[in-house]
């Protein structure tokens, strides 16, 4: 690695070494999900509390004093990354695993939310990064042989798990890496399967494929294969790891799939909010209207939808239908900020600007250059719908379509797009979304949480 490259990353984990404390759940901020609490949950299936990362519910919150410009930067470099696999051979590697080449891969970032994972026997648990971007979950783990940011809580110590077992190289899971990292799997000199995932921002988590039992709510499951990881940098703010729900033999959702079905749920919670959810298991089909699944030849890891319009006060934009799918359309739970075909997002910006021509614009701020002055919650913002194949339409309230930049400047949550669409978390909040695998489906609802 080059040694800006190094000079980053050490600037990063000075960083997060003066984060926020991580503060207490207080009784406001509920650490488990009851599903009477949300109107699209039903009695089975595996419920999570998921955290905004910037909510003061957060059990890993991201420091006080982070700008969001840092966050529209992280979020850049996501979807700037190379979707292309690394072909490049590994080397085998000592026990330091110093020397792993990394490959590009999507950027973490930290517009990801956030729950509770348990791991072990007895189970322990640990503040995870969800993403529907990633295949692989890991964590930290001590020893820490290279490097570990400041987490939340205790890092994970596979010495005091009874069920815990490293994965040799020969494994099929070992394997299987390839396409859950978009890196070759690595070898150390134990015959121990290495792991090696990159970001696209830099960030990084390297270590051993291990399995182990996984504990989410009061469900447990043996033999889940997960990275331990020992080289972990980068802005993954306090949070232990990252889960993966893509669409990928290694993720979570995967592993579960045969106890618990290929679908999973979530409703990601505005910053202001206690707590949202994610659900793996069985939904109400009745409360959703869906749209196909899409495939790419981007990665079929990834959950691609098809976008057919969008209007602005009841008038749809002045592009062909065809302006829509220039480009494939990813949904992702860990982009914040949703990316638009050019000719799309263009006429978007220009008619909401005319509907807001009553509110003072302000300077373009990082990626966005469609911004007002005043808050989302202050200003009167168009009526505008996003359509997608098969009847699905998201109805953005004024906090879908706009962000608050600082205490004084609010912009369009929108930007161009390059070689992908992407819809992005700040479109989804308080809708429930469905990512129905096996009928290769997904469903939108409003008024899924706050």
């Amino acid at each position: 690695m080059e040694m800006a490259s190094l000079l980053r990353l050490v600037a990063l984990s000075l960083l997060l070494a003066v984060a926020t404390p991580v503060r207490d759940i207080t009784d406001a901020c509920s650490s488990q999900v009851k599903a009477a609490d949300f109107p699209h949950l039903n009695g089975s299936g595996l419920h999570l509390t998921l955290h905004h990362p910037r909510s003061p519910c957060s059990p890993a919150p991201l420091p006080a004093d982070l700008p969001f410009s840092a966050v529209l930067t992280h979020d850049d470099a996501r979807i700037s990354s190379s979707l292309a696999l690394d072909e490049s051979s590994s080397p085998a590697l000592d026990e330091s695993l110093a020397s792993v080449p990394l490959g590009p891969g999507t950027s973490v970032g930290v517009g990801n939310y956030v729950t509770r994972m348990g791991l072990g026997t007895p189970a322990k648990s640990y503040v995870m990064v969800v993403d529907t971007g990633s295949s692989l979950t890991w964590l930290q783990c001590s020893p820490c042989v290279v490097s570990c940011h400041r987490q939340a809580g205790p890092v994970f110590n596979p010495k005091a798990s009874s069920s815990y077992a490293s994965v040799s190289c020969s494994a099929p899971q070992c394997s299987d890496l390839t396409s859950a990292t978009l890196n070759p799997a690595a070898c150390s000199r134990s015959n121990v399967c290495v792991y090696q995932a990159s970001y696209g921002d830099s960030s990084f988590s390297v270590g051993y494929l291990s399995k182990d039992t996984v504990t989410l709510g009061s469900g447990s499951m043996p033999n889940f294969y997960y990275g331990c990881g020992q080289d972990n940098e980068g802005l993954f703010g306090r949070s232990a790891g990252l889960i993966g729900l893509a669409r990928n033999k290694l993720s979570l959702l995967y592993q579960l799939a045969p106890s618990l079905g290929y679908s999973f749920s979530y409703c990601l919670p505005t910053s202001s909010s206690s707590s949202g959810y994610l659900s793996i298991g069985s939904y109400n089909p009745g409360q959703y209207a869906y749209t196909p699944m899409a495939s790419s030849s981007l990665d079929d890891s990834l959950y691609f939808i098809k976008m057919t319009g969008i209007t602005v006060a009841g008038r749809p934009l002045s592009v062909s239908k065809s302006a829509y799918s220039s480009l494939p359309t990813i949904i992702d739970s860990g982009t914040v900020i949703t990316r638009l075909p050019t000719g799309v997002y263009s006429a978007l910006s220009k008619a909401v600007a005319a509907a807001m021509k009553g509110t003072p614009s302000a300077p373009a701020f990082s990626i966005l250059d469609t911004c007002f002055q005043g808050q989302a919650s202050q200003v009167r913002a168009p009526a505008v719908s996003m359509a997608f194949a098969g009847g699905a339409v998201l109805k953005l309230a004024a906090r879908n379509l706009l962000v608050d930049v600082d205490s004084a400047t609010t912009c369009l949550a929108f930007a161009p797009a390059r070689s992908a669409a992407i819809i992005g978390n700040t479109q989804q909040q308080t809708f429930s979304v469905v990512y129905d695998v096996k009928s290769n489906k997904i469903g939108f609802a409003a008024g899924g949480c706050s």
